[in-house]
């Protein structure tokens, strides 16, 4: 596929007529602050029509530029696009296929500034940037369980013996880590999960829990 980046005058460029993505009044207003900070820095991606350049994806940019009265706007061209292929380009462009890691996000985010700060131009309510800057990997060695709590070497060590167990690590919603800490603790207690190391305590207690919520 050919295309080129060119700036070009706003009135050039028109919306399709497919767009499903919505934006609130508040994510319009942090996406004016944006704009007002950075500049249209992510170009609009655009196919030829006629004399006029259709819309794939950035329309509210687009929308946001003319609110703040720019008279020209970066695109990426992407020549005479058919509609079928113009719709799929546009559902890929609204998409987003990754995720964050949450630890990462969280350390990049604190050293940027505050969340009252960041909450003026990111697209992140005032609920998701707490949950972010609150974010924390459940740490198993910090649960309150009975057994040998010395420190496990996980590198790999030579062992004629079939491993029995295997370290999984995993992440849980901010809100929800103190109960899931004292339930694994309650039932690693109940069941008498307290001979072996802290990792393993707790994972059997994760086991026993997932095998009777699958067996109902």
């Amino acid at each position: 596929m050919q295309y080129e980046h060119l700036e070009v005058d706003v009135r050039r460029l028109k919306p399709n007529p497919w767009n499903t993505n919505i934006v609130s009044p508040e994510n319009e207003a942090k996406l004016d602050a944006s704009l007002k900070r950075f500049g249209v820095f992510k170009p609009i991606l655009v196919r030829e029509k006629g004399e006029e350049y259709e819309i794939l994806g950035g329309q509210h940019r687009w929308e946001s530029a003319i609110r703040l009265g720019f008279d020209r706007v970066p695109i990426v061209n992407l020549g005479k696009v058919d509609d079928s292929a113009a719709q799929e380009i546009g559902l890929a462009d609204n998409a987003r296929y990754g995720v964050d890691d949450a630890d990462g996000l969280a350390t990049l985010m604190k050293s940027l500034g505050r969340p009252s700060d960041l909450a003026a131009f990111l697209p992140y309510s005032d609920k998701e940037l707490e949950v972010i800057f609150k974010s924390e990997s459940l740490d198993f060695d910090s649960l309150d369980i009975d057994g040998d709590d010395d420190d496990i070497d996980l590198k790999p060590t030579e062992v004629s013996a079939v491993p029995t167990h295997q370290v999984m690590r995993f992440k849980v919603p901010v809100e929800d880590a103190e109960w899931v800490s004292a339930l694994i603790s309650k039932v690693s207690k109940i069941q008498g999960y307290t001979e072996s190391d802290s990792l393993t305590n707790a994972g059997d207690a994760m086991v026993y829990i997932l095998k009777n919520w699958s067996a109902e």
